[in-house]
């Protein structure tokens, strides 16, 4: 036992600094040194599982959920990701994969849903942010990982999986049957709500979201015969997506300015990103539409609309999750999905676990009562244990969508419209 122990402190040791015991960070001067005591009881336990455990465990095994316990001490955003894992995740970024079409995240062993995509399976089965899934084909999600969760939810197209669902506003769990789809996610759609004043939904920030709002603008503009008179830009119940996305879709409205910045330990956590010159909507008034369903990058472009004064944000208190993961790939094909940064507004706010506060508050939507079931419902990222803290504290209109109907059954256009329609009459009074 103890010949196998120092075999695997020394494995350990050349693994993990390559000659020694010490471990300098890249770019910086400072030397990490490593708990050899600890890496040493590290050691005699995987000896210990490997010669007196029950049954036979594989080396990889035993050291994959080593990783996945030493994640699992971290943010909730820090994770392992395998091969497969990682594969998908490419693909989610590029706006198609199969599954159910959920945003979730993992909270005291259960899966949350953060919010159903827009025209989704689960969209279409009513599952709702907040809802609890607690069992997958009767397989109960206790103890699971979220990544093992997920990969049961992914599936051939066609094939059907069973979702226990826990929601507050329902006595006992129900079951709901969803067929996986190939999930084609049109993250940008748009219409005219009333002559020259528009809105548009974007439901996922990914690589090409700001070219397909630009080309939808493009579109509206024209069917308004001459420029928008104004602009609800809907990001309610968008999770987010990539970084690079919220940035252009920022870029879109600004002219100039500090559009985020991120901050972390290492010299290359710091960046900052900044806007071109010009403005699509071309000064035109903006709306912005956001609820607790709206997470990071929708953040990221509500703070920055909201700090340049460039838009009226109305809603209620975004999702909160302020916070950067950096994908590190792996020698094995996996990948480490790493927390390195917070990322600042304009005005340097972090909102980490606090949010971004709408200038006007609106909790109603579609009726206030299920609205404000929902929205006890949701979860946001200060709900989400081991959260970090606030250190400072394709376009067009949907087949068969009459142009007025949006109005009619969202209560929460209605107001931004017309408030939108206000901020327009008193921009031509003053000009």
């Amino acid at each position: 036992m103890k010949t196998l122990s120092r075999t695997l402190i020394g494995v350990i040791l050349w693994l993990v600094t390559g000659v020694g015991h010490t471990v300098y960070a890249e770019g910086t001067a400072d030397a990490v040194v490593l708990p050899v005591e600890d890496l040493k009881a590290f050691a005699e336990i995987f000896g210990k599982i490997k010669s007196d455990y029950v049954e036979d465990i594989s080396d990889s095994q035993l050291l994959n959920d080593a990783i996945k316990g030493m994640l699992g001490g971290l943010d909730p955003h820090t994770v392992y990701l395998d091969p497969e894992s990682y594969r998908e995740m490419n693909i989610d970024t590029h706006g198609e994969f199969g599954g159910l079409g959920l945003e979730v995240t993992l909270e005291d062993g259960v899966i949350r849903v953060v919010a159903p995509i827009d025209g989704t399976p689960a969209d279409k089965a009513g599952l709702k942010a907040g809802d609890l899934i607690i069992s997958l084909d009767g397989i109960k999600v206790e103890g699971q990982s979220l990544d093992e969760a997920v990969s049961l939810m992914r599936g051939e197209p066609g094939s059907e999986i069973i979702l226990t669902i826990v929601r507050e506003d329902r006595p006992q769990p129900f079951d709901v049957t969803l067929e996986r789809a190939i999930i084609h996610i049109e993250s940008v759609r748009g219409q005219l709500l009333d002559p020259g004043f528009g809105y548009v939904r974007v439901s996922q920030f990914q690589t090409d979201t700001a070219g397909s709002l630009r080309r939808e603008l493009v579109r509206l503009t024209g069917e308004a015969d001459g420029a928008l008179k104004g602009l609800i830009l809907d990001l309610r119940d968008n999770p987010g997506g990539v970084l690079d996305g919220a940035v252009e879709v920022s870029d879109t409205f600004l002219r100039k300015g500090l559009i985020v910045s991120t901050r972390g330990r290492s010299a290359d956590s710091k960046v900052t990103f900044n806007a071109t010159p010009k403005d699509y909507l071309s000064g035109a008034p903006l709306v912005v539409l956001v609820n607790s369903g709206s997470a990071s990058a929708s953040e990221i472009v509500a703070g920055a609309l909201q700090d340049h004064g460039r838009a009226l944000i109305l809603g209620s208190r975004t999702f909160g999750k302020g916070s950067v993961q950096t994908i590190l790939p792996m020698h094995n094909g996996a990948a480490l999905k790493i927390t390195t940064a917070r990322y600042y507004t304009p005005n340097d706010r972090s909102i980490q676990a606090t949010g971004i506060t709408p200038d006007v508050i609106s909790s109603v939507r579609n009726g206030g009562a299920e609205q404000s079931r929902e929205s006890r419902n949701r979860l946001r990222e200060s709900d989400l244990s081991g959260h970090l803290e606030n250190e400072s504290e394709g376009g067009g209109k949907a087949a068969g969508v009459e142009e007025d109907s949006l109005k009619a059954r969202d209560t929460q256009v209605r107001e931004a419209l017309n408030i939108l329609m206000g901020m327009a009459i008193a921009a031509q009074s003053s000009s």
